[in-house]
């Protein structure tokens, strides 16, 4: 049995973007760039998370490792600060990571 796609429901589909834009407002505007600041904080937060638990480390090991308290380590997991890029690289270091950058 071959199967069709039927080009109205195709036509009613709406890509991310548009549907960002509806909810956050454009890009560049203070909205949507607040949505896209958040969303990148909870992404690499999550990264973090899973390296240090894949490590069996606990958030007290890996804040002893970096000289900073638990809490601020609870924090960046749960995407609640505004985490500096030397930061960011410390913790990467303590959990083994590297960093990549790379030009498009």
């Amino acid at each position: 049995m071959e199967r069709r796609l039927d080009p109205e429901k195709i036509a009613n589909l709406h890509d991310t973007g548009s549907i960002l834009d509806r909810k956050y407002g454009k890009r560049g505007t203070a909205s949507r760039t607040s949505f896209e600041e958040d969303a990148y904080s909870a992404y690499y937060s999550e990264i973090l998370r899973e390296r240090r638990k894949d490590l069996k480390m606990t958030q007290q090991q890996l804040a002893d490792k970096i000289g900073k308290e638990r809490s601020y380590i609870a924090h960046i997991e749960k995407g609640k600060t505004d985490l500096q890029l030397s930061s960011f690289i410390r913790i990467s270091n303590a959990l083994g990571m590297t960093l990549n950058f790379s030009y498009t």
